[in-house]
């Protein structure tokens, strides 16, 4: 099988496709020979030594692909051979084969294409986790979502379109256009504008009820800031690491700097909440995942979960689709195919 490795930490040049026997199934396993494979900001961090929780390298990345079922392991269903599926993976992903644990599998559905069905796991999973979970976003309240052009914006659009809230933004103004096609009410470009002074005018002072944000550091004491009374704020990533020019962890130590403290008794008198969502870590449920994902699969069928594939790349291109991921060119997935 052909899998793209991590060699070192830097740039897109460290990604290195390699050759190696296709693996076997373990008991409870299925082996998947993969059509499509996500990528994730998580998976740039990674390349570049700033994801604690990747292994070191050389590593494999990747936490979703799409494909068909050809083996499987004891105590594996041997009706899911030959079947079309989709499955997250606790690294390795970036492969033309697979073996993952079946409760980590599910089918396909056919109004997907495999490059969609790779797409769909991680950022609906973590937009899903954000704005229901633990997010409680209702009809009628309000919704800030930071890069709102990316996998989990999308996600995240489609998903309080369904609940009925109103629906902010902060991306480019390039990609206005197509994010009020999928649903957005009221869009700020971030590079131009102060997009705080922007929630407050659109709101009348009084701020939004739920924000999720990826950027870390001193933007999550801006969004906390944005809150209106009952607000909640959901923090999900770092990607503003990614962008300083700083070597390695001291990127992560610049980032770490400007985090605000959130102190119970400040929170108990302004009535706001904050919490973290690390889909990563979520590895020790999967019963739970599994349900969210069953809600999330009928979102397909029912038409309101809606995965947007920007642009893929093949295997041998990673490195290509990083850059592209990397420098924010995206409008929803990036997705690698075999």
């Amino acid at each position: 099988m052909r899998q793209v490795v991590i060699v070192g930490h830097g740039g897109p040049e460290k990604l290195e496709l390699r050759e190696t026997p296709d693996p076997r199934p373990s008991r409870g396993e299925v082996r998947i020979r993969v059509v499509a494979s996500g990528i994730n900001f998580a998976d740039i961090l990674a390349r570049q030594g700033l994801y604690p929780d990747a292994p070191r390298p050389p590593v494999v990345v990747g936490y979703e692909v799409s494909g068909t079922v050809d083996a499987v392991g004891a105590d594996a269903d041997p009706a899911l051979i030959g079947k079309d599926v989709m499955a997250m993976t606790r690294f390795g992903g970036y492969s033309d084969v697979v073996c993952v644990p079946a409760r980590q599998v599910f089918e396909k559905p056919d109004a997907l294409t495999h490059a969609e069905a790779a797409g769909l796991p991680v950022v609906y999973l973590t937009a899903w986790q954000l704005l229901v979970v633990m997010g409680s976003l209702k009809a009628g309240e309000s919704v800030l979502i930071h890069n709102a052009g990316g996998g989990v914006g999308l996600a995240a659009i489609d998903i309080a379109r369904h609940i009925g809230a109103r629906i902010y933004g902060t991306a480019s103004s390039a990609k206005h256009p197509f994010l009020f096609e999928r649903g957005a009410h009221e869009l700020i470009d971030y590079r131009t504008t102060d997009w705080a002074a922007g929630i407050d005018q659109l709101t009348g002072g009084k701020g939004v009820s739920l924000i999720i944000d990826p950027l870390g550091g001193r933007h999550w004491k801006k969004s906390y800031q944005a809150l209106r009374a009952t607000g909640r704020l959901g923090m999900f990533g770092i990607s503003s690491s990614s962008a300083s020019r700083l070597p390695g962890v001291l990127r992560l130590g610049k980032t770490a700097l400007g985090m605000p403290v959130f102190h119970p008794v400040p929170l108990m008198s302004a009535n706001r909440s904050v919490f973290g969502v690390n889909l990563g870590h979520m590895w020790h449920e999967p019963d739970m995942i599994a349900e969210w994902m069953r809600l999330l699969l009928d979102g397909v069928t029912e038409g309101w979960v809606r995965p947007h594939v920007d642009r893929t790349f093949p295997l041998p291109a990673a490195g290509e689709a990083h850059s592209y991921l990397e420098e924010r060119r995206n409008i929803g997935k990036v997705v690698l195919t075999a």
